[in-house]
């Protein structure tokens, strides 16, 4: 998948990317665990395709910093329906890039553990808190539909 600009753009300002990034959370989470939710569900869309990560920083002294994702990321909620419907739609779908977090990988403490508890369990049944999605912009729209904007 690649970030391609349309033709109109002139400046920086109004940049548009063929594709796009959404992070969508269950409705019900606590504060932290939205933030933890939402670090790890982006960690697996950063590292998803190369195109997505800009050039590093430079302050005005020169001190560099890591580079971040070179599009926006829009954050979004729902109640655990709205997650498994939009989960089924992207996963239905090869130009659409999926991670998921479930909750209880809240009870885990690393990769390989999470990765098991979410083998552990069909599709259908996950507990779906998080899920992060990146695919061209019009099919992202449509699956997202019906998600709020997160408050």
């Amino acid at each position: 998948m690649t970030a391609e600009l349309t033709p109109s753009e002139t400046t920086p300002t109004n940049v548009r990317f063929a594709s796009k990034v959404v992070v969508l959370l269950n409705q019900d989470l606590a504060a932290w665990q939205e933030l933890n939710v939402t670090a790890f569900l982006m960690s697996g869309i950063a590292t998803s395709s190369p195109d997505l990560i800009g050039e590093p920083y430079r302050d005005g002294d020169g001190t560099e910093y890591l580079p971040m994702l070179r599009e926006p990321v829009l954050v979004m909620s729902g109640d655990t329906q709205v997650l498994r419907t939009m989960r089924d739609k992207a996963s239905s779908r090869n130009d659409v890039d999926l991670a998921i977090y479930t909750r209880e990988l809240f009870q885990t403490g690393h990769d390989e553990a999470n990765r098991a508890q979410v083998a552990a369990v069909p599709s259908a049944d996950l507990d779906l808190v998080g899920i992060a999605l990146r695919g061209p912009r019009s099919v992202v729209d449509r699956i997202v539909k019906g998600a709020r904007l997160h408050d």
